[in-house]
This record gives C-alpha cells, structure tokens and sequence, in this order.
C-alpha cells in the first residue's frame, strides 16, 4: 500500500536552494512548545530553569538543598536531593491509575513468533521481582552489575531493577566480542553478568552465553543470571550460572526503592576514547534523569497516544536515554525489535510501522541511507500515515538521506528533529524543537532550553555565522552531563577540560555557525570514528590488531562510507616471516571480529614495509588518510621516511586529487 499523504501547509524558504521547513498551524496545535520565547526565558536564569523542571518531572522524596555547583571541571545537580530513578520509570504510574497502559511492544524478529506487551502493571511487578533476584545474589547499594543482553524486554527490566536498589548498571552492546566484554567487566569491577542463552540475528542465533563465559574469565564477576531466549544449549556452571526464569519465580513481588542521592552513580557506560582502553562515563540519577524526561517529552513532543520507536540498541546511550529511561520518565508506549532491519525482507520496519501504529520513529542516518539503497518500493507497500514525527541520531545525516526520509518515510507531513549529543551529555542537546523549527536538511538546530553551545577557534574564541570550528558546550552545564570517567580522572581532565582551561566542556567534534541561530555538526576531530552511528577508537582497534601474531604495528584510518558514514581502513606492519596474502587478510579480520565485534571490521587492509613518521616518531595518520582518500598528501620532506610514502602510493593504488 502506498504511503497516503496527508496536507501539512509548511512554510519553506529555500535560500541557496536548501530548504528551511517551518511548522505550520497544525502540527503547532499538538506540540508541547509552541513560543519561542522559551529559549529567552531558559537563558535568563538557566540555574532556576533546570530546577521548575526537576520539580515538575520527577517525583522525590527529598528536595535539593542546592541546585547547581561548578567546582571546575566537576558539575553537579540538585545537590541534597534523593530520588529513585525505578521509582520515577514505573511505580508512580501504577500509582496513578495507569497500569493498564502498554509500556512496551517488543517484537521478535522470527516474523512467525508472537510479540510481547507489557503493560506498567507488568513492568512494575517484573522489575521489582527481578530486583530482589539481585539481592539474593549479594548485589548491595552500589555494586557494579554488567548487563550484556540482547534487545529483549529483560534489558530494560535488568536496568530498572539495578536502579532500583541502587547498584549501578553497566551495559555492554551484545554484539561485542568476549574480549571487549571482559575490558568493561574487568575496569567496572562488576560482582554479577546478566546475559542470555542466544539471541536472533537475520535468521541465525548467536551464541552470547559462549561469549559471555570467555568474557568474565579473570574478572570480579560471581554470578551469571541468563535469560532463556533462544533455546540454544548452553553450558550451565554450577554454583555460578542461574536461569533467570527459575529464579524470578521464587522471588517476592515488592522489593523497596532505595532513596538516591541525586549526584549518586545511576550507570557507567563505556564508550569508546583516543586511547586503547574504553571510559566508563559515569551518569548521575537526579541531572541524568531530569534531561531524559524533558528531552523525550519537547524533542519527540511525545503524548499519551504515541507509540515510540527508538531503534537504537540498549548498549548505547541513547538506548539507555530513548528506549528506556526518557520514555517510561513520561509514561509512553515504546516499541522495541529484537532483530536485523531487512530481515526477512527489506520492508520490515514499514511492516512493523504499519503494524503497530508506530508515530514516532527516531534512528541513525546509516539506516536511512541503506533503505535509499534497497529503493522506494518497500515503504511504499506499506501505510506509514500513523508517522508523525521522524528523528535522526548518531552522525550528521546529508540533505539526500533527509530529503528522502522527509518525503518517502515521512511522506512530506512529518517534521524532522536531527538531534546532536554524546554518551558523555546523557542527553540530546542540540535540535529543532518540533513546534518552533526550523527544519533544515543536515543542520542539527539550536541548544535544548537551558543549554548554550557555541563554535570556537584553536584558541577558543568564539565564531560568527559562517565559520567553522570546535563545538563547545558553556556553563552553566546540562543536567543530565556525565560527572566524570571511573577510575580514570587525569583523563577525563586532559580530553574535555583542559583544551580551554575548564572554560568549556571540549566535544572533540567539528561544527559551523549556520543562519537562525542553527549548528551544523561535521563529525569527529579527535581519533574516534563514526561506524553506522557507533563510535570507535582508532587506538582500541590498532591495540586489537597489533595483538595477532602476525602484526608488529598498525595504524586506522576513517574512510567516508555512503552507507555507514564512515568505515576503517588498517595499514599493517607484518612481523619477520610472515608475509601478505588474502588468507592473512581473512584471518587478521575474523581476529578483529573476535577481539571487538563485526562492527569493528576493516573495510580493507593495506600491508605496509614502513608507515610514514615524524622524527619523534608519531604515526603521520593525516598522510595515511590522505592517500585512501585520493587527496593532496603535503610536504613529506619533514618525514623520518618520507620514502615510505612512495611505497605506500603503490600499495593504496594512489591516484592524486582530481
């Protein structure tokens, strides 16, 4: 069925043919913030702003004594407050007479099994279950649990649970190799793993549990609870392994929240930095929470009615902020699939749409540029007119890749929210609001309310429109902004703070000024990669490398991609007798697939005798860069080898600029 169109009488500008969308009446009538002078407002007094917020959002048991405190570089919110995150997801809606509302739709991706709801009733009794299940265990108020699950309901039953008696959550994206899983559990020193026995993968199931016991070996970890989701044999260790099923049974149906402190650890999220080793990004309760509430609330302008649809996997930050926390903080209705997007076809998520009566959908623009590529006739067999908000995340998305989620997806009527953020602000922070606009294909928009950012020079001065530079964000900071990286302080100095003297919080991300107050995002400065939305280190990945056998030194470049942004590409030193061939390829991929995750994979890789070097001895990853992307490569004169570029001319087939 072709997508019917309904007449939204947008007002467009089109200055230097780039369209500028304004919202018309209609869609102003629904949305929560229509006036503009809200942005006026919130930059008078940002402090008193973030507190009417807390106070109307969230529920506490204790108010703030003090609501902001700047002791550079450490931030902290709504000092003295006590909350509990559980609390504000789940048990004040059931109190408030909507248990019988749907929380989430969770569809299976074998299209011949049944999906599941869970109304507020369900998630409430299962979470308070499970969060005594964890205090069987020997998990206390502030012990570090590892969540390692697949997109099943139990993940965000896990987290809530954890949140509930106040140990904090540290989720690690199930496609991630046993090695990468044991980093994490190792640095976060977390006392028990929940997994699954298998999960689905375009038809396939992928065994986690085998994942999982390799990842925990040498680790702090005791228990191990697994989820019976595929019904692959499992290997099951006596004393250590429980069948999550078996002892939910058992468990009582009320278990108490605890009464957080608001500047407590609510999660860890490891992401990935410019060394070798993943950051745990520490996220507080009360400022955490506060920005997930109103986030989902204003950008996605979510109402009773809506059924929201976050694609993103809960091992990533805006899993955690938009497929659990932000959603359950406003009572919605979310729908979560478990599987591939062009599995079994490539018109399954406009199934699920039509299907479910999806309003809001909010994903990468790696997704949408892979349906671009599977062509307009799958969303239109579908009736898609229950969208009604469309949102992109993860990387700048092109006018071409907007243009067509506008028009095919949308089908002209749905106004587009490209929203910027980071793991390290908890939530999205720059935007269109979607009652105030406007629109514009690639450029984000402006700060949320309450939130400044601007586009600096080297030496942090302040752009005017036009120019590009460094996105930074001003004091006074988010809410919801990360309170530092565990167990690693020197570092969470040296890569946000100290680049402006604590002046600014550094994103490490490009940007340019655009018209009507507007900020274009043009990805990373630093060495972290964009792959299909998910961020990568350049240095954990060389570290992966340069662990085969074979490899005595590497070097990672980003390579644009027009499906997944960008893509790595590996310049590699062989150790003495091993030479180059395409078995050695294979195997040096399928290591990398074992030491990080497919998501990780070289698109190429390019055997080198030397790569090109200052006289200190620093990797020239500019120059490398250059010659796979066929662009000037500069003066090499100033080279410890400047001969090895010739040499790697040949092997990277260089053919020069156009």
């Amino acid at each position: 069925m072709s997508n019917p169109t309904k007449p939204v009488k947008w007002v467009v500008e089109n200055p230097n043919e780039k369209g500028v969308f304004w919202p018309s009446e209609e869609l102003k009538r629904k949305a929560w913030v229509t006036d503009e002078k809200i942005y006026e407002k919130a930059a008078g007094d940002p402090i008193a702003f973030w507190e009417e917020r807390a106070a109307e959002g969230l529920e506490w048991y204790k108010r703030w004594d003090e609501p902001y405190r700047w002791e550079p570089p450490y931030i902290k919110w709504f000092i003295g407050g006590k909350l509990n995150a559980c609390y504000n997801a789940v048990d004040r809606h059931v109190k408030a007479g909507k248990g019988d509302k749907k929380a989430i739709i969770w569809v299976p991706e074998p299209p011949n099994e049944e999906a599941r709801v869970l109304t507020y009733d369900d998630l409430y009794r299962e979470v308070n279950r499970f969060a005594n299940v964890l205090k069987s265990l020997g998990v206390k108020r502030g012990d570090r649990v590892g969540i390692y699950l697949p997109l099943i309901p139990e993940v965000q039953i896990a987290l809530l649970a954890c949140a509930r008696i106040g140990a904090p959550h540290s989720v690690v994206f199930s496609a991630f190799s046993s090695d990468s899983l044991h980093i994490r559990l190792e640095d976060a020193e977390a006392k028990v793993l929940i997994t699954s026995d298998g999960y689905y993968r375009r038809g396939k199931v992928v065994d986690l549990k085998a994942s999982a016991d390799e990842g925990i070996k040498n680790t702090k970890v005791e228990k191990v609870v697994i989820v019976k989701r595929a019904g692959n044999g499992v290997k099951m260790v006596d004393g250590r392994d429980y069948w999550w099923h078996e002892l939910i049974e058992k468990a009582e149906t009320f278990c108490e929240p605890e009464e957080m402190d608001a500047e407590e650890p609510l999660f860890y999220l490891y992401t990935s930095g410019t060394t070798g080793k993943p950051k745990g990004v520490i996220h507080t309760a009360g400022g955490y929470l506060t920005q997930a509430y109103w986030t989902t609330r204003w950008v996605f302008d979510i109402h009773d009615d809506d059924i929201f649809w976050c694609t993103s996997d809960i091992g990533w930050i805006t899993g955690h902020s938009y497929a659990c926390y932000g959603p359950l903080l406003n009572c919605a209705t979310m729908l979560v699939y478990e599987g591939a997007p062009d599995y079994p076809a490539p018109d399954r998520w406009w199934d699920i749409i039509e299907k479910y009566g999806v309003t809001i959908l909010y994903t990468a623009p790696t997704a949408i540029r892979m349906f671009v590529k599977l062509g307009d006739e799958w969303p239109k067999k579908h009736d898609l007119s229950s969208l009604r908000l469309l949102g992109t995340v993860g990387e700048p998305i092109d006018k071409e890749a907007w243009m067509w989620y506008f028009n095919v997806i949308g089908g002209g009527r749905c106004p587009i929210t490209d929203t910027w953020w980071q793991t390290e602000t908890g939530g999205t922070l720059i935007m269109s609001l979607p009652g105030i606009g406007p629109f514009i294909p690639s450029i984000a928009g402006r700060s949320f309310p309450g939130t400044r950012h601007e586009v600096v020079n080297e030496e942090g001065k302040i752009l005017q429109e036009g120019n590009s530079g460094y996105l930074v964000q001003l004091p006074p900071f988010a809410p919801g902004m990360f309170r530092g990286l565990y167990k690693a302080d020197e570092k969470y100095r040296e890569t946000y703070w100290n680049r402006y003297q604590n002046r600014f919080y550094f994103t490490s991300d490009g940007a340019r000024k655009m018209p009507y107050n507007g900020i274009r995002a043009t990805g990373r400065v630093d060495d972290v990669m964009k792959v299909a939305g998910h961020r990568l280190s350049t240095a954990e990945l060389e570290d992966a490398l340069n662990r085969h056998e074979a490899v005595t030194e590497s070097a990672i470049v980003a390579k644009p991609h027009e499906i997944k942004g960008e893509t790595p590409v590996a310049y590699v030193i062989l150790k003495e007798g091993f030479q180059p061939s395409d078995e050695l390829t294979k195997a040096l991929v399928k290591h990398v697939d074992k030491t990080m995750g497919p998501i990780a994979r070289p698109e190429r890789i390019i055997f080198a005798n030397e790569l090109p070097k200052t006289r200190s001895g620093k990797i020239m990853r500019r120059i490398l860069k250059a010659l796979v992307m066929n662009e000037p490569i500069g003066n090499t004169m100033t080279l410890l080898n400047p001969e090895s570029v010739e040499e790697l001319k040949q092997r990277v087939g260089y053919k020069g600029p156009d």
